[in-house]
Order: structure tokens, then C-alpha cells, then sequence
């Protein structure tokens, strides 16, 4: 209630509310752009905020479909493409240059890629945002729909943050015979009417105003093999150097090692299926894992671990997730969902092993696709502990795409068919991802 009363008197006047109030405000809100329609609609979970119609990519310059974040805000920008075209309230999705921004809207796809907005709205929406909203977009419209399900993260009740009984003298006593009543036990008077296991604070860990998680869950690829190999080969006495996910020379040397020790033949593939097995044999520990879980946290990796697909042959399809509402000491979330179609190419999902592609149309798919994944108690836990108002899980079959770098929270893109052609961006030269140096590992696997 209170943040559409925030946003109803934002359409108003930008100047009425804080800065601080909106981002509070902010960080559950999803805009949702439907390129069929060519229009926007802003939710406050399943909540319409505003709507605005648009203009995106026209034919050769198509907008890319997906999951995206606010990165940058600017209230005037020059494309350096484009002969430094003026793009006010320009909001970047991709750092290789698709943002929204104000310009004309002709009532038909007529950008080089980005969302126009009618100037009568780009600057109240502007207003309305900070970074890291999420903007959903999509060929046919979408809404978000609320989901409940086990499977869904749910925030811990705060620990106490002293020990109990932490002034009270404790003195022996000697019980002569069985009372004729109840027993009285004396307790901190400082305390009086409180619940002792629910006044402590998660304040030192998780700040009122903490910046919501991103959560991705997807299929293991090469890179997470490669962690696994360099993690494995560790804890055998290989040295493979720092665990990166990268067949540098420190992990080729050690791979060759591993193949001299068990007499494996070192020609053919580098990670063949006979140096797996003899490698997770040898490790004590069974086949891999066939999904991976990674987060972030103010765009920036926080950790990641393995997690179990069930029915692997079956495609998960894309389903995004956002929580809204956490209320810790009654450890409550309501989450909504949005699923979009994905096409996979042949070759995606040979690498997979997928055989039946996911039917987005499907009842339930956001379901049926939580009910397949299995996380680890200590993998969960530790999510529960961190999330705040605004976490997203985004699951889907494809991995970390070209735009999931630095400086982003993930991005996924789709597609409606199985391999079309890439839109250019029409604000700044692609920069390619970087990962960071300062990369640290969690339980032997690494960041990305």
C-alpha cells in the first residue's frame, strides 16, 4: 500500500517524496516491455504501477529479448555511435549498449535497438527507478503471476545477539524430593515480555537497507566442469593454480599429471569422460553435479555451488522469480513469476542432454521447473540469511551470457527461434565482460 502511494504521488511531482524513500521503493518494482505490443507496463509485483507505450528496434536492429537490470542512470546522454544522438533519461541495460531513453515513439519499432519513451514519461520514470530494477522483454506481453513453493527461498528469524541468561547468576541447588508444583526458573528481568530466540538482530549482517540478492540457477557447462577439475585435482596434490574455470598452463600440467598417474590415454579430448570418471572415482565423490547456483550482490559475484537437476533430459525452460515482503521473524516471502519462451539451438541441447524442449505455455512450468531443483541445505540457509526485499532467481537452461560480466547482475537473454540474428546497441561500443581479479572461491568452487 504504502508504495503505490510513494509512486501514485511520484507521478505527480518528482519532488514531493525523497530520494531514499523511492529507492526503497524501487527495488520491487519490474518493467515489463512487450515488443508485439510495443508497450510498457510497470509492476509493483503483480501491482500495475504505470504504463507507457514505446518504440524498440526496428527490422536489422531488432531489441534482444530477456532478463535485464538497470546498470547505469543518465538524465542526458550522447550515443557515440550514432552521430552522438541525444538520449535523455537514458537508463542502460547492457554494457554493450541497449538502454532505455527518451525519443520518438511512432507507434511501430523504429530504434536502433534501444526502448524509446514518450518524453512525457521517460523522466517520471527516471524518477521512479535506481539501478538494479529489473526490466523484462519480451515478444508476446508477459505479467507476473504470484507463486508459492517450497522450493522458494524464505528469509531465517533473526538470532539472538547476546547469549542468554547472559547476567543472570546461576547457582547449584540440591532437589531434596519431587516438587509438589510447577518449578519457577528465574530469568534477565531486562528482557521481561520477550521472546529470548527472537530479540536478537540480523542488523550486523543484513542492513535494513541491503541491496537485494540475484540468483541464478542454470545448467553446468565447460567452465563449472573445469572448477570441479581444478577443485578435485587440488585436493588430490595437483597443483592447478588458482581455480578459475580456465584451462591455463598450472591446469593443463596437472590434468597431464592426473592421466600419467592413472594411465590414462592423453590424446583425444582434455576432459574426456574416462578422465572424469577416473578423476570423481579417484576424489571419492560421485558424478557431478548437473546444475550450478551462483549469486550476486551489488553487481557483483558474492558465491556459487553446485545443485542437482532432476530429469535432466527435460528442459527447464526460463522463469524469473522476484521476492517481495520479507517479513523475517515470521520468516515469510511473497514471490512472483514470470515465464518466457526460449528457444535452444540443436547444439545446446546436445551439450545438455536435453531431449524434450519446455513448453512455456505449459500451466505450472514455473513450478514443474522449481520442483526439479535440488539445493543444498547450507547453499539455502545461507541465501535465507542474506535475501532482502527485491532478491531475484532467474532459472534457465542456458548458461552466463555474452552480457553477465562486471558491473552487471545476470543478464539472460532469449529467443523465440533457435538461432537468430545478434541486434546491434545504439549507445556505446560492446565491451566484453571482465572477470574479477579479486575472485575468491566458495566450498573449492570458484567465482565467475
Amino acid at each position: 500500500m504504502l508504495r503505490g502511494v510513494l509512486f501514485g504521488l511520484g507521478l505527480l511531482s518528482g519532488t514531493m517524496l525523497s530520494q531514499s524513500a523511492f529507492a526503497e521503493a524501487a527495488r520491487t518494482l519490474q518493467i515489463i516491455v512487450s515488443k508485439d505490443k510495443q508497450s510498457m507496463v510497470v509492476y509493483d509485483g503483480d501491482k500495475v504501477v504505470a504504463t507507457s507505450k514505446v518504440s524498440t528496434g526496428k527490422a536489422g536492429h531488432t531489441t534482444p529479448s530477456g532478463i535485464f537490470s538497470i546498470l547505469e542512470k543518465r538524465k542526458y546522454h550522447e550515443s557515440n555511435i550514432y552521430s552522438n544522438a541525444p538520449m535523455p533519461f537514458m537508463q542502460r541495460l547492457t554494457w554493450s549498449g541497449i538502454a532505455l531513453h527518451e525519443g520518438q515513439v511512432p507507434n511501430y519499432p523504429a530504434s536502433h535497438g534501444c526502448v524509446r519513451i514518450p518524453s512525457s514519461f521517460a523522466q517520471t520514470l527516471f524518477q521512479m527507478t535506481e539501478r538494479g530494477v529489473h526490466v523484462v522483454i519480451s515478444d508476446a506481453p508477459v505479467e507476473p503471476v504470484p507463486i508459492e513453493h517450497a522450493n522458494l527461498f524464505t528469509p531465517l528469524k533473526p538470532l539472538p545477539t547476546a547469549p542468554l541468561l547472559s547476567d543472570v547468576d546461576l547457582r547449584p541447588t540440591a532437589m531434596k524430593r519431587k516438587p509438589a508444583g510447577p518449578v519457577e526458573v528465574a530469568m534477565n528481568s531486562a528482557g521481561a515480555g520477550q521472546d529470548p530466540m527472537t530479540t536478537g538482530s540480523l542488523e550486523a549482517v543484513v542492513p535494513e537497507n541491503a541491496a537485494p540478492l540475484r540468483i541464478l540457477i542454470q545448467r553446468r557447462g565447460a567452465r563449472e566442469t573445469m572448477l570441479d577439475v581444478q577443485a578435485l585435482l587440488t585436493e588430490l596434490g595437483f597443483d592447478t593454480g588458482t581455480p578459475d574455470g580456465l584451462a591455463g598452463p598450472m591446469t593443463r600440467a596437472a590434468i597431464a599429471g592426473f592421466k600419467r598417474w592413472k594411465a590414462l590415454p592423453d590424446d583425444g579430448p582434455l576432459l574426456g569422460k574416462e578422465f572424469l570418471a577416473a578423476l570423481y572415482h579417484s576424489a571419492g565423490q560421485k558424478e557431478a553435479p548437473l546444475g550450478q547456483i551462483m549469486v550476486r550482490q551489488n553487481f557483483e559475484p558474492l558465491f556459487e555451488a553446485p545443485v542437482g537437476i532432476k530429469d535432466p533430459e527435460i528442459a527447464l525452460g526460463t522463469h524469473f522469480f522476484t521476492a517481495d515482503h520479507i517479513e523475517r521473524n515470521a520468516e515469510t516471502a511473497e514471490w512472483h513469476t514470470v515465464t518466457l519462451p526460449n528457444a535452444l539451438s540443436a547444439e545446446e541441447m546436445k551439450q545438455f542432454g536435453i531431449e524434450t524442449p519446455a513448453d512455456p505455455s505449459r500451466p505450472g512450468a514455473a513450478a514443474a521447473a522449481l520442483d526439479r531443483i535440488e539445493i543444498p541445505t547450507d547453499i539455502r540457509e545461507r541465501i535465507a540469511t542474506l535475501m532482502s526485499n527485491g532478491t531475484s532467481l532467474t532459472i534457465t537452461d542456458q548458461g552466463l551470457g555474452p552480457e553477465t560480466g562486471k558491473g552487471t547482475d545476470f543478464v539472460t537473454l532469449t529467443r523465440t527461434q533457435p538461432n537468430p540474428a545478434q541486434a546491434q546497441d545504439s549507445i556505446a561500443k560492446p565491451r566484453p565482460a571482465r572477470r574479477s581479479q579479486n575472485a575468491s572461491t566458495y566450498r573449492s568452487i570458484g567465482l565467475y
